[in-house]
């Protein structure tokens, strides 16, 4: 009974962190100038609707309980599809932060130096890799050409334990030195939209995606575990990565809108979201419409 009510929940939050995402794909692929972080956020919000759509698929199927389905193979499959948008979405988001870390860092050379196509090409390669890594744990546990050696697996499992902990370890480290460059600098940054966008952004990822990630890694290399116990830990940290991937949307238009004026609440979800990719201090681009050169931030400002 837990278990159904679970899933129902997870079912409903996915749909509404499904619709969430699709709003920001919309917008950030059709309907806006794409910049340096603009990118990124396109590709995480698609990491985070393949992520609820596995969440919504395999909710329902648990619900259903077709008894044609074998199970062994279903919590194979969910496993697959679950750990690709995962560590995409991960990666993705490390790269956020560490790329804010290296303009705040050298903005000269940001400015002047950077490949111009820099956030398409890293975030193709984040792509790739997690694709890399999903076949290699799929071909580990039998799901492609048979079992391979002790040794190879053994290899694979380090390799899918290693990337994540390498993501994490940017992760914090970029956002803690943006945190400490913004509050403890004798050259006090000021605080822009952007800066709270990855900030809220990142700090629900540390809350709610990362035990996941934690459980995962310690439960494999735990098998002394209660296979209820493990039930309860996946349910949990299943929830919360739910949640994460739901969030976000709202991370973005809540800071987009934050602070307007009563005479501009009627913006559009466009110009919003636009807000919440601004890297001018609030004094400077809080009034009207965003300047365009607000959004083009560190170059990178090609339509592709």
């Amino acid at each position: 009974m837990n278990l159904l009510i679970f899933n129902l929940v997870k079912i409903i939050i996915s749909l509404v962190g499904l619709a969430g995402n699709s709003v920001v794909l919309w917008l950030l692929a059709f309907c806006m100038q794409r910049n340096a972080f603009s990118v990124y956020i396109l590709n995480l919000a698609g990491a985070d609707f393949a992520f609820l759509s596995t969440h919504m698929i395999f909710s329902i199927l648990d619900i259903v309980e077709d008894s044609r389905l074998d199970s062994s193979n279903v919590s194979q499959a969910y496993i697959v599809m679950f750990v690709f948008p995962y560590v995409a979405g991960l990666s993705i988001l490390s790269a956020i932060s560490t790329e804010r870390c290296l303009s705040v860092l050298k903005p000269i050379w940001y400015r002047c130096h950077r490949p111009k196509h820099m956030s398409s090409v890293m975030c193709a390669l984040l792509w790739a890799l997690s694709l890399l890594l999903t076949i290699l744990y799929m071909e580990c546990n039998g799901l492609l050409f048979g079992y391979p050696n002790r040794n190879f697996c053994m290899l694979i499992d380090f390799s899918i334990v290693l990337w994540p902990i390498f993501s994490f370890g940017l992760l914090f480290g970029s956002s803690l030195v943006l945190l400490t460059k913004l509050l403890c600098s004798s050259r006090k940054m000021k605080l822009t939209r952007l800066y709270v966008t990855i900030g809220l952004t990142v700090l629900v990822f540390l809350l709610c995606a990362l035990p996941w990630g934690i459980s995962y890694i310690l439960l494999h290399w735990m098998p002394t575990v209660s296979y209820r116990d493990i039930i309860i830990v996946h349910a949990v940290t299943d929830l919360l990565t739910c949640v994460n991937s739901c969030a976000n949307p709202f991370i973005y238009f809540f800071v987009g809108s934050y602070k307007q004026q009563k005479r501009q609440q009627r913006r559009s979800l466009r110009v919003i979201l636009q807000r919440a990719l601004q890297d001018v201090p609030e004094e400077d681009g809080s009034q009207g419409s965003p300047p365009q050169e607000t959004l083009e931030m560190s170059g990178d400002t090609h339509m592709t």
